[in-house]
């Protein structure tokens, strides 16, 4: 029988939040706060991140990536997320960047699928 539920090369947490973190801070410790090209820095960031997680070779994953970008005025956020999770084999991990105007949440979520 060669049906096997397990993954040959497991997602490992450790490699890809440092990944994550490594391009956060390349790509955004020199740069400034600016609402209107934000949305277009997250999403240069977050493909970014999804080609580096990609090029790990973690096989029977699929990824989610977003990349979340907050002015620092003074105020408090919270992030929350909903998904139908198999606690066993599906995983995220998160990678933060901060600097004088803003703060950079990442987040990588990785599902695994048969």
């Amino acid at each position: 029988n060669t049906y096997r539920l397990e993954s040959h090369n497991k997602f490992q947490d450790y490699l890809v939040r440092e990944k994550a973190q490594a391009i956060l801070t390349n790509k955004l410790q020199q740069a400034k706060y600016d609402g209107v090209s934000s949305p277009s820095l997250c999403a240069s960031v977050s493909e970014e991140i999804l080609k580096a997680v990609k090029e790990l070779d973690f096989d029977r994953y699929k990824y989610v990536v977003s990349v979340l970008i907050v002015e620092k005025a003074g105020q408090a956020i919270n992030v929350a997320s909903r998904w139908v999770w198999d606690v066993q084999r599906d995983t995220w991990v998160s990678a933060k960047c901060e600097t004088e105007t803003f703060i950079a949440l990442a987040l990588v979520m990785a599902c695994y699928y048969e």
